[in-house]
């Protein structure tokens, strides 16, 4: 057999012992997927000069502020750009401006902190490459002991303690990264300020009837009936309406002044007119049925019943509050008008939120 000849009929024990460990640096003729080994290995220009890993430290710590920025940026722009901004961006066309900012941003913080990972990794820290063989999964003590060595030799190689530049905008960058989920967590609505105190009531605001939209008279409201209002200006094609009315709605009913056990409910009616918000305390169901003869009002939803003789407070049902009562009198011009807005907040579970 020649020397270029095959070595099918050598026993692999005979072979050189690079070969017997599948890393000989000579492919094996006839065994085109025979390991080739690895290549010699060639130093960086970091490695030996000392001015090139700074120019890559400021590289990468670069990258690191600039992902900062962008999720800053990100925040601004959530912020500051209205959501109905619209922007021509060729060669998409016109798109939300919101939008485009948010994914911009967000795109570049994130591509940002893998460059700068990526560009530490190949320039800065061991490039050296090691070969290990298969072993059984189960890890022996000897194993993972070599785990924590290699990883305690993997943490001094990258640098990390040494370059402060780097280690503080990674985290930095890191650091800054996740309030861009936890900004769109504002987007799940609007914040509610103190809107769920108020209504569209206050002092000198009239009382218009729902059905006629005609400001009432005290003379409109005979004893024993229910009539219901809203506040003067309360337009049924404004944009607000629905919102605005599902907390203003108000329901009147004049009884007896002696039938009134309440002092408060008697200072702030006028001549036994009543008005309470319509706005059940449960789940806010309007109220919507009366019985003249004990004065109870009844929410159809879930039958939460309240006296209004007395207060409006609740004798059955679930509701756990009374409907709140607005202060009304009567203008120069012998029109029902409100005194101000309700003292409590209108609607269900106000009080359990604010507890």
């Amino acid at each position: 057999m020649s020397e270029t000849g095959s070595h099918e009929n050598v026993s692999e024990k005979n072979l050189p012992t690079e070969q017997q460990n599948g890393h000989g640096a000579v492919a094996v003729a006839d065994d085109p997927f025979a390991d080739p080994g690895l290549p010699p290995h060639e130093p960086r220009i970091q490695d030996m000069d000392e001015r090139a890993a700074k120019r890559s430290e400021r590289v990468v710590a670069m990258l690191f502020t600039a992902s900062m920025l962008a999720t800053l940026g990100f925040i601004a722009s959530f912020v500051l750009i209205p959501v109905d901004k619209f922007i021509y961006v060729w060669p998409a066309g016109r798109i939300g401006a919101l939008n485009f900012a948010l994914g911009m941003t967000l795109g570049v913080a994130l591509f940002c902190i893998g460059a700068g990972a990526v560009h530490w990794a190949r320039t800065l820290m061991s490039d050296h490459e090691l070969v290990d063989e298969r072993h059984a999964v189960s890890a022996e003590p000897e194993t993972r002991a070599k785990v924590m060595e290699d990883f305690a030799q993997g943490a001094k190689e990258s640098g990390l303690g040494r370059r402060s530049l780097i280690r503080k905008t990674m985290f930095g960058a890191l650091t800054l990264v996740p309030l861009s989920g936890v900004v769109l967590l504002r987007d799940l609505g609007p914040l509610p300020e103190d809107k769920l105190e108020h209504t569209l009531w206050s002092k000198g605001k009239l009382l218009v009837n729902e059905n006629t939209q005609e400001p009432l008279r005290p003379e409109d409201i005979t004893v024993g009936s229910l009539t219901f209002a809203m506040p003067e200006g309360l337009e049924e094609e404004d944009e607000d309406f629905q919102q605005q009315i599902a907390k203003a709605a108000l329901m009147l009913v004049r009884l007896e002044p002696d039938d009134i056990k309440d002092k408060r409910e008697l200072d702030w009616s006028h001549e036994g007119i009543v008005a309470y918000s319509k706005i059940c305390t449960h789940v806010g169901c309007p109220v919507s049925l009366y019985e003249q003869q004990t004065h109870h009002v009844l929410c159809p939803c879930h039958q939460s019943t309240f006296d209004l003789s007395d207060g409006a407070r609740v004798i059955f049902g679930p509701a756990g509050h009374a409907l709140p009562q607005l202060k009304i009198s009567v203008n120069n011009d012998g029109f029902l008008e409100a005194q101000g807005d309700f003292e409590e907040p209108v609607g269900p579970a106000y009080w359990e939120r604010r507890a």
